[in-house]
Order: structure tokens, then C-alpha cells, then sequence
């Protein structure tokens, strides 16, 4: 299955001119501890950034800045990681890890936002994985003792 099908399509967004105080409010209301930024082209949203509750409270409350005269595009740094949405989910993870992120904006192929990919997306489906491999040592033993009595 591809990150498209199995993607979380209701992303909540703001705009680099929205101040972390809007942001932070939209996270409330939205029960979300991240917000994709985006810049609108030709009507279609364009990520661009990432800023989670974290990073609120690590760039803006912490040091005492003033989060109404703070903007998103302020917070923005480094180079925003996305994957495409024709790819896995194993791909996901392998490109979190190398990244060092928890969550992906999903983009088509002309780069417009599609959806997002969070470690707590992908946990349920990678343990359900695991369990049934630790499942399968106790059901080839079991095999074993009834086929060779």
C-alpha cells in the first residue's frame, strides 16, 4: 500500500505570515501538536516547513520572546524533508530515520501536499508486523510437535 492510500489527508495548515500565537490556537482547536506551512501557488498548497508545539516552546517561550510578533516563517529552519505519496511505508521510516523525523509531509509529484506521515502513524502497523513474526516462532514450534509425534 502506498503512502497516498494510507496517508492522513486532514492536515491542518498556516500560511510563513501566521504568528505562533495563531498557530498555536489552530493546534488547540484542531487537537494537533503540529501545523504543515505551506505556501499557496496557483490555489494548491506548497510545503514548506513543519513547526510542532515543541518548537514553540523551545523558540519562543523559553527564551521569553513575544509569540504575536513571531511568525511561522521565522521558525522555519533547515531543508523541509517530504515524501512522495507512491512510496511505502517502509520507505517512510527509512527516510525518518536517515532524516531524523518524526513526521512527513506526503506530496505528489509536482510537490503539492497531499497528506502527512507521523511515527505514530506507522507504529500500529509496524508492531502489528512484529507480533505476528513473535507469533510465528510459538506456531513453528507447535508444528513441529504435532508432525513429529
Amino acid at each position: 500500500m502506498t503512502l497516498g492510500n494510507y496517508c492522513n489527508r486532514n492536515v491542518v495548515c498556516a500560511t510563513r505570515d501566521a504568528t505562533v500565537v495563531e498557530a498555536a490556537n489552530l493546534m488547540r482547536h484542531q487537537h494537533v501538536g503540529d501545523l504543515i506551512v505551506v505556501d499557496q501557488v496557483h490555489g494548491q498548497k506548497i510545503p514548506i516547513g513543519v513547526v510542532t508545539d515543541r518548537d514553540i516552546v523551545v523558540e519562543v517561550v523559553a527564551p521569553g520572546l513575544d509569540p504575536k510578533g513571531i511568525k511561522l516563517g521565522d521558525l522555519l529552519v533547515g531543508r523541509l524533508v517530504t515524501v512522495a505519496e507512491d512510496r511505502s511505508r517502509a520507505d517512510a521510516v527509512r527516510l525518518m530515520a536517515a532524516s531524523g523525523v518524526r513526521r512527513m509531509p506526503v506530496v505528489d509529484a509536482d510537490g503539492r501536499l497531499v497528506g502527512i506521515i507521523t511515527l505514530d502513524d506507522l507504529l500500529p502497523h509496524f508492531a502489528a508486523q512484529l507480533m505476528e513474526l513473535a507469533d510465528l516462532v510459538g506456531r513453528g514450534r507447535q508444528h513441529e510437535v504435532e508432525t513429529r509425534k
